[in-house]
């Protein structure tokens, strides 16, 4: 039997070894350490902001980012309906309100052209998710939220060395949350990190990650905090990892290109854009299976994939039509909507070797109709 080709799986070809036993022989391996220093200078760097805060996970970087920025219970978050719903709960931990907004057709970011008519007197921010690699159009979207006076707030998890412009994908807000989960770019297994420029709100974000605790008064608590802290080891990973960022995503791009060559000529299949001022990372290949014109369904190909071993994971539901959230709208987002039931996303790792995408495009073929 073929072995199992997973849709994504960390490359963990650099350094981590070397940096996690010099956490275990020093001895630092709990939420201090050299490695978390190390790592925070090393990744505001290369995003190219002033401060970067490293937490447990992606979720409390953005839960983080939206608290320190100043999002308060009752204000109104505009946030695209396709996205991983933590962004959506980061907002309603808060007591804030998720406003949906439908998405772009060829890339299912949030569409600029859609904003404003969801922007309301309480309305506060914008959420911008560089859903599965391709950054968003942050020049219509910034120019909105200095018009509206909206904070503007990134979700990169998921685009880590994207580009806008030639300018890094995390750099255009008031702040930006990553996520270093097994299946992203880099990872450090699970963990984030909040950006920002803004000095003060760097300062809130330490102080909120360790439960409020004011900085040299040990066991004096300012404010209601949390434990959102990362710990040495992470962080070792994480520095070995970003390391080798250029290498992961040059694989990326590699990848999408080989994936391109070989599914372009087959009918019903629509293969992921890179628009125009956009260097997108291609977290995920992701493509988009017309039933009709392709002869089965999305989760039809995904069964048959699966028989030969090849895993595959579908779009994000779009958050509007979870459980949580249904509440929050009754209004209807067809492009999502459209973008949920047809989307597919194919093995991505950069750890891929050229015949497993052999395998997955033949298998691809051979199950259109």
């Amino acid at each position: 039997m073929s072995h199992l080709i997973p849709v994504s799986a960390p490359n963990l070809a650099g350094r981590e070894r070397r940096y996690v036993l010099d956490c275990l022989d020093s001895n630092w391996i709990s939420s201090r350490g050299p490695y978390l220093d190390r790592f925070e200078k090393a990744f505001a760097a290369r995003v190219g902001v002033r401060h970067a805060v490293a937490v447990c996970n992606g979720t409390c970087a953005m839960h983080i980012a939206l608290l320190a920025a100043g999002v308060a219970p009752g204000d109104e978050v505009l946030v695209p309906t396709l996205t991983f719903i933590a962004t959506v709960n980061a907002v309603a931990y808060i007591g804030a309100r998720p406003v949906f907004v439908d998405s772009e057709p060829e890339t299912g970011n949030i569409d600029p052209g859609k904003i404003e008519a969801a922007v309301t007197k309480k309305t506060k921010a914008i959420v911008a998710v560089h859903l599965y690699g391709h950054p968003c159009a942050m020049d219509q979207i910034a120019a909105i939220a200095r018009r509206r006076r909206l904070l503007l707030i990134e979700d990169a998890a998921e685009a880590l060395g994207g580009l806008y412009k030639g300018r890094a994908v995390g750099s255009f807000g008031k702040a930006a949350a990553f996520s270093f989960f097994g299946n992203k770019t880099i990872t450090t297994g699970e963990g984030g990190m909040v950006v920002t420029d803004d000095e003060r709100l760097a300062r809130r974000a330490r102080l909120l990650k360790g439960q409020g605790m004011t900085p040299g008064r040990t066991y004096f608590f300012e404010t209601l905090g949390y434990n959102y802290r990362m710990t040495n080891i992470q962080a070792a990973i994480g520095l070995a990892q970003l390391e080798k960022l250029d290498f992961y995503v040059r694989r990326k791009r590699e990848i999408a290109a080989a994936y391109g060559r070989r599914l372009n000529a087959i009918q019903g299949l629509s293969l992921p854009v890179e628009k125009k001022g956009a260097f997108q990372t291609y977290w995920m290949y992701s493509i988009l299976v017309d039933p009709e014109r392709f002869g089965r369904s999305r989760d039809e190909l995904m069964a048959l994939l699966a028989e030969k071993r090849i895993e595959t994971r579908r779009y994000f539901y779009p958050c509007h039509t979870m459980p949580p959230h249904r509440h929050r709208t009754r209004r209807r987002f067809p492009v999502a909507a459209r973008l949920g039931e047809q989307g597919l996303n194919l093995p991505s790792s950069t750890a891929l070797t050229r015949p497993e995408i052999e395998r997955v495009c033949a298998a691809i073929a051979s199950a259109a109709r």
